[in-house]
């Protein structure tokens, strides 16, 4: 949703369950919404499918999912129409690093689900975004919180050593992100009632190189990306940091864990 890498759904969505089960929570500490039908964003829809579960739980709702991946886009739409509750669900292109909300229509609800870490500076765009809820309304992200787990480090010293400095040099992003605290102290001085918190998934992933596998989709992209090109420097890397994964995350006896960190935030707008 900002200058970010190019998506594949299908490599994204090898892993849906584990990655949808974070949104599940966020939105089990949302409560009530100041009006009905809602009006709901979801800002990083990515694929859609977290999206439609909003129509689960507002089957009345006006519902938009936002994304700038058009290869995503393509494939959420064939969540959007009426919903089984006589709401909408639709979808459009927008960039999270420079949209606000549309002042003559307040939300009832701003969702994100693993969207943040791919925009620098989000804390200064929280300000426009809470001001763009209706008096009662409720800001509610997660995201990753896993930039010093082996998997991010590794990627990044590999990228930083003399064998790839001067191609992936700056590629990737750094460990340096809020956390549950910073998103606390930012939400209540916006007049929100806020509720922050941490947990760490330990998810039992399957197959060869299930790591790799999921990295694919997400933190890897900017790699994958710039070595589109070479197709036999993109095999070399990928081999080199595919052995150290499996140093780092060996397999057990019932699979692979896979310890994931995530930090939410649900904030609401005090009326």
């Amino acid at each position: 949703m900002t200058t970010s890498p190019s998506w594949d759904p299908q490599q994204y969505l090898r892993h849906e369950a584990h990655r949808a089960r974070p949104f599940h929570d966020l939105l089990a500490r949302v409560g009530d919404l100041p009006h009905r039908p809602a009006r709901i964003v979801d800002l990083g829809c990515g694929a859609g499918n977290v999206t439609a579960v909003l129509a689960e739980r507002w089957p009345d709702a006006h519902i938009t999912g936002l994304d700038n991946s058009p290869e995503m886009l393509e494939s959420a739409e064939k969540y959007a129409g009426e919903t089984a509750g006589g709401g909408r669900l639709d979808f459009a292109e927008a960039d999270a690093s420079t949209w606000v909300p549309a002042p003559d229509e307040p939300l009832d609800l701003l969702t994100s689900n693993a969207l943040l870490q791919w925009v620098p500076g989000h804390l200064e765009s929280l300000p426009a975004w809470v001001e763009g809820l209706a008096a009662g309304g409720t800001i509610a992200f997660q995201l990753p919180g896993n930039f010093n787990a082996p998997s991010h480090v590794l990627m990044r010293e590999l990228a930083d050593s003399p064998r790839w400095r001067a191609r992936l040099g700056g590629v990737l992003r750094g460990p340096d992100m809020p956390d549950a605290a910073d998103y606390l102290q930012v939400l209540t001085g916006l007049g929100c009632v806020a509720d922050t918190w941490e947990t760490t998934y330990m998810q039992l992933l399957q197959g060869d190189d299930p790591v790799l596998d999921w990295v694919k989709g997400t933190g890897l992209r900017p790699v994958l990306d710039a070595l589109a090109d070479d197709p036999e420097a993109l095999e070399a890397y990928v081999s080199e940091y595919a052995a150290q994964l499996r140093e780092a995350y060996p397999v057990g006896a019932h699979g692979t864990v896979f310890p994931f960190r995530r930090v939410f935030a649900v904030g609401v707008k005090e009326r």
